[in-house]
């Protein structure tokens, strides 16, 4: 989002704000959404995950209150202002959209910060259910913006490990922390190489455009929600497998010793197959780290491969449209692809020569014609900024 388009954007949500609070606002703030380049599921297996920030942000124009009162609106929902009382806010009583700004005001107070309530109006660009962490933006961007006005003085890490929290606690979905890490922590032309269980960060050199490269994030537009159960499964299981090899998390598990514990595991074939997914991601996200500290940029395509097949056949959470994708892209010249997310429908990626980026989007536009899918979401994915105030 350029300066120019940051300001036109951020005027516009302060305008609502204001025709429907009867008062500017505060300030204006931005969070972005996330495209994973790789290191899918291990977030919360403490191991390492490499996401960078899109273009497309969730702005939230917002005014203190003192009143313990807390005050809700998005222009992506229809409906009018939704208000709350901040001693009536308690995990799981909120099954809308609200659950996520309110769980963020939940999280801080239940951290000891003295926040006293709060008008806020939302509007995001960042697409809903296409795995793309459009909750953590909504998030990260009310965290950012209280902590501004509320002067709380917390961290990038800190924020995001709140909203992590508010996800896990309040909305109730065992999300782990690389969605809000990124949305907060980002920055533009880099992609984040972060180890999720000590949150230490390098920020990777990541300009496709320099070496005539494009990476395009394919909606197929099947939705999926975080919160349902197949997800938690996952995580139970690969706490099964920690606890069943006598580890803390499957993060311990080293690469090489990768086929000795798999034998340790017996029987327990669902488990393998997720220790498997697990312990070879955290090794692909290594190398690709590897390979663009070294500027051998396009080597990471096959390793973006090698991820989508170890999703689709150990951790089993891709899905006909996903990998229709995949298939069709490497068919047509691509240089990798791969789903991303959290899987059961939301996006690919697709890592190809810029020369080639009109053939592939017309080659998977016409294979899901064919299929009878709705027809995909293709745009560029950019490494953009992290969250940050806009005025």
């Amino acid at each position: 989002m350029s300066e120019a388009v940051a300001d036109t954007v951020a005027g516009a949500v302060a305008q609502r704000f204001t025709e429907l609070y009867g008062a500017e606002p505060h300030g204006v703030w931005a969070a972005p959404g996330r495209v994973n380049l790789i290191g899918e599921h291990t977030d919360y297996n403490d191991g390492f995950v490499m996401p960078f920030a899109l273009p497309h942000k969730a702005v939230a124009a917002v005014s203190r209150r003192a009143d313990g009162v807390l005050r809700l609106h998005s222009a992506d929902v229809e409906g009018g202002v939704t208000e709350l009382r901040l001693d009536d806010l308690s995990p799981e009583s909120d099954k809308n959209w609200t659950a996520y700004p309110a769980g963020v005001v939940w999280a801080l107070r239940e951290a000891g910060h003295a926040v006293t309530g709060a008008d806020i109006h939302l509007s995001s660009t960042v697409p809903s259910g296409a795995g793309l962490s459009s909750s953590a933006a909504l998030e990260v961007v009310v965290a950012l913006a209280l902590n501004d006005l509320f002067s709380l003085d917390l961290r990038g890490w800190q924020l995001a490990r709140l909203c992590q929290r508010a996800e896990n606690v309040y909305v109730g979905a065992p999300v782990g922390i690389m969605d809000q890490t990124a949305s907060a922590c980002c920055e533009a032309g880099h992609a984040l190489f972060l180890d999720t269980r000590d949150l230490s960060q390098r920020q990777i050199p990541f300009d496709l455009a320099a070496e005539g490269m494009r990476l395009l994030v394919v909606d197929t537009q099947v939705k999926h929600s975080h919160s349902e159960g197949e997800y938690g499964k996952r995580r139970a299981g690969c706490e099964k497998g920690a606890a069943l090899l006598g580890v803390d998390a499957l993060r311990d598990v080293p690469y090489a010793e990768l086929d000795a514990a798999l034998a340790r595991l017996g029987d327990e074939e669902e488990v393998r197959r997720l220790v498997r997914h697990i312990v070879t991601e955290n090794e692909r996200v290594e190398r690709v780290v590897s390979l663009l500290e070294s500027g051998d940029t396009r080597a990471i395509g096959p390793i973006l491969v090698e991820g989508h097949a170890s999703l689709r056949d150990d951790f089993r959470i891709s899905c006909p449209e996903l990998d229709l994708v995949v298939d069709t892209a490497l068919s047509s010249g691509a240089l990798g692809a791969r789903m991303t997310g959290g899987g059961f429908g939301g996006s690919a990626i697709v890592l190809a020569e810029e020369t080639d980026v009109d053939a592939i989007t017309k080659a998977v536009t016409e294979a899901f014609s064919a299929a009878g899918f709705t027809t995909p979401r293709v745009f560029e994915a950019v490494p953009s900024a992290g969250a940050r105030r806009l005025r």
